[in-house]
């Protein structure tokens, strides 16, 4: 395998040269099925770990490795890096190749050979960064779930499509804000992190990327309402995001009626819609869901 040479002579990461040259000794082809685009350029790579701010001593989890671009770059700057990589061929492939061109940190990395989504725990010690190019097709999902079922990921940087990023990072009022923004904002404090070009990729995407920086709430949301209880009525809101809150969370609340009930007890214009709303404000609107009463029997006539 050639070796890309840098300022500082050899360099550990992978060139556009050494990825075609793996992906064919490999006889892999990047399909759109997967969401499969390759970093092919060694400056983008370092750009994001510097971004995500990359410490010493953290230990990073990267979702969908790929070749193994960003996780080179991650293991230079980190303690250690778990990768967690759904594909059979590229999951064989990587550790070889972590060997092959970082030696001396190869027992600092650990891959996971799972699609991420049925991810419930990692080798080694808990993470605390999650930087990784998620798929376009399954971005928001897997990155929801990572956030959730790892609470010691104190930061993460994903690179996604652009307009996804923009969904993440969009704020009450704006027209792209939605599920995935109120969602995320459970979690972390959400923003945008920058733009990718369409060129450092391998096959070169028809559309633009984004990065999103999310940082873990020090404290989480006060509300006595459950995670699924404000999710249900975050995706009650915004499935019939045209119509009045009173209107798109009858369905929810039972009724109309009883829509505007919850609405008015949190404080909140029955006659507001979900794209103006904060998910402190979802939270609320959960804690008043009016209570299913049973329905009444009728008397046994005697």
């Amino acid at each position: 395998m050639s070796t890309t040479t840098g300022p500082d002579g050899p360099d550990a990461l992978l060139g556009p040269a050494d990825i075609r040259e793996l992906a064919a000794a490999l006889g892999v082809r990047p399909t759109k099925q997967k969401g499969q685009n390759f970093v092919i350029d060694a400056n983008t790579v370092r750009r994001i770990v510097r971004t995500a701010g990359v410490r010493p001593d953290d230990v990073v989890v990267e979702v969908g490795p790929g070749l193994g671009s960003l996780t080179l770059a991650l293991l230079e700057a980190a303690d250690r890096v778990t990768a967690v990589e759904i594909d059979d061929i590229l999951a064989a492939a990587l550790p070889a190749t972590i060997a092959a061109r970082m030696p001396e940190r190869k027992d600092r990395f650990a891959l996971v050979h799972s699609d991420a989504m049925l991810v419930q725990e990692l080798p080694g010690p808990a993470p605390t960064a999650l930087v990784a190019n998620l798929p376009y097709n399954v971005a928001v999902p897997v990155l929801l779930h990572m956030l959730d079922r790892f609470p010691t990921i104190e930061r993460t940087l994903v690179m996604v499509q652009a307009e996804v990023a923009d969904r993440l990072a969009a704020g009450p009022g704006n027209k792209v804000y939605g599920v995935p923004s109120v969602k995320a904002n459970w979690y972390a404090e959400v923003k945008r992190a920058g733009a990718i070009g369409r060129n450092v990729f391998w096959p070169a995407p028809n559309v633009d990327s984004g990065l999103v920086s999310l940082v873990r709430r020090t404290e989480p949301i006060a509300t006595t309402a459950t995670k699924a209880e404000v999710f249900a009525a975050v995706d009650a809101a915004f499935a019939q995001r045209r119509k009045t809150l009173r209107a798109a969370l009858a369905g929810w609340a039972g009724s109309p009626a009883a829509a505007e009930e919850a609405l008015v007890k949190a404080g909140i214009s029955p006659q507001a819609r979900g794209e103006a709303l904060t998910v402190e404000e979802f939270a609320r609107i959960a804690e008043n869901k009016p209570e299913s009463k049973p329905e009444s029997k009728p008397e046994a006539q005697a």
